[in-house]
């Protein structure tokens, strides 16, 4: 039920890009004033995401997740029917403040009821949400809108949050909220050193993968010359293997997960070196799709856990900080993929990923050599 309550959210928020063309009409709007709903989806994700976990940590973290399903439904319907476009862009910052509050304390609330050692399998599933929104949700919302009518796109989209409504509430046990931990003691997380650096390294993993999935369409279309037809089918491929690899990278975390991130950029490295090398061949960067998703994949998973280490004692504000740092990186990584084609076309995109990946080796590097230093100053009884 959470992770259906994650579809419904990722469906509501990326869904609406296949429609903006209809919002803009219905709304007498440009396109170009249309896509300042999509963008403000983001930045006030990103902005608020921590602020609004902390007012929320004071409430049943049920009564938070039935309020956040209860207002994207609403959302949804203005999205239906709503003719102007200040009432548009209201009802995308108010479902977007509740955004990484609904994540945050669903991701806590699935791996507190987890068995001990499964956290990171209890997360996965919570994330399906995500992939299953991507493979399915969004072009499903393009495909209603273009069948049937925007209206009835959005009409499903919000019997979907209703469904996650009543699920949640029947079967969701009721989570006290967080009173014992004061907002003091929560933001005291902020000053340890090795909290930003996960931050940093989350951020420029963000930044790597969608500096180029951003442009997914674009590069398979412009630069290898795959049909837009088979540029659909690839995008649905890339959902459906994402769900599976979700599953094996939470395995491989748990068998470790520096290791397991090491491997991932290192993947992601040579992933972006072959995409450059083969990118004129439309069999070669079809092929390429599949490495490409299982390595996606496991973005959210790594992300989520490198700062869930270091938050233990605040857990939900810390899920919080990750919803954030990435949503931060997606939107670097989206900007600077925008500036690299304007200055040296599609094909050279994958540049803008292989820095950003250099990076995080490099923010690994030194969290480990932080890390390995004060462990050695620690009495021998404490290490």
């Amino acid at each position: 039920m959470l992770a259906l309550g994650v579809f419904s959210i990722i469906t509501t928020e990326i869904g609406i890009v296949g429609v903006l063309p209809e919002l803009a009409d219905r709304a007498d709007v440009s396109i170009s004033q249309a896509g300042l709903l999509v963008s403000v989806f983001a930045l006030v994700v990103a902005v608020s995401g921590p602020f609004g976990v902390l007012a929320a940590s004071r409430f049943n973290r049920k009564t938070v997740l039935l309020l956040t399903m209860a207002i994207f439904a609403l959302a949804n319907i203005v999205y239906a029917f709503s003719e102007s476009f200040p009432v548009l862009v209201v009802f995308r910052i108010v479902p977007a403040l509740l955004h990484p509050i609904y994540f945050a304390v669903a991701l806590t609330a699935a791996t507190a009821l987890a068995q001990p050692g499964k956290e990171a399998g209890a997360a996965a599933r919570v994330f399906t949400g995500v992939t299953v929104g991507f493979a399915f949700g969004v072009p499903a919302m393009a495909f209603l809108a273009s069948s049937a009518s925007v209206p009835v796109a959005f009409c499903i989209a919000a019997l979907v949050n209703v469904l996650a409504f009543i699920g949640i509430a029947l079967w969701v046990p009721t989570m006290p909220s967080e009173q014992h931990l004061s907002y003091g003691r929560q933001v005291q997380i902020l000053r340890r050193p090795q909290l930003w650096l996960q931050l940093t390294v989350v951020t420029l993993v963000f930044a790597a993968m969608f500096s180029t999935y951003s442009y997914f369409a674009d590069y398979l279309g412009g630069v290898s010359g795959i049909s837009s037809l088979t540029i659909g089918a690839l995008l649905m491929l890339f959902g459906l293997v994402m769900v599976a690899g979700n599953f094996a990278f939470a395995q491989l975390i748990k068998r470790g997960l520096l290791a397991t991130l090491l491997w991932f950029l290192g993947g992601y490295l040579l992933l972006y070196l072959v995409m450059y090398a083969v990118a004129p061949s439309a069999w070669a960067m079809s092929l390429l799709v599949i490495p490409w998703s299982l390595l996606h994949s496991g973005g959210l998973l790594l992300g989520q856990s490198l700062i869930a280490r270091e938050s233990t004692d605040a857990p939900t504000f810390g899920n919080s900080l990750f919803v954030s740092s990435s949503n931060i990186g997606i939107t670097l990584g989206s900007a600077l993929g925008a500036l690299q084609i304007a200055i040296a076309g599609t094909r050279s995109l994958v540049f803008v990923g292989v820095c950003a990946v250099l990076l995080a080796l490099l923010t690994v590097g030194v969290s480990r050599t932080i890390r390995r230093r004060d462990t050695a100053r620690q009495p021998a009884g404490r290490r």
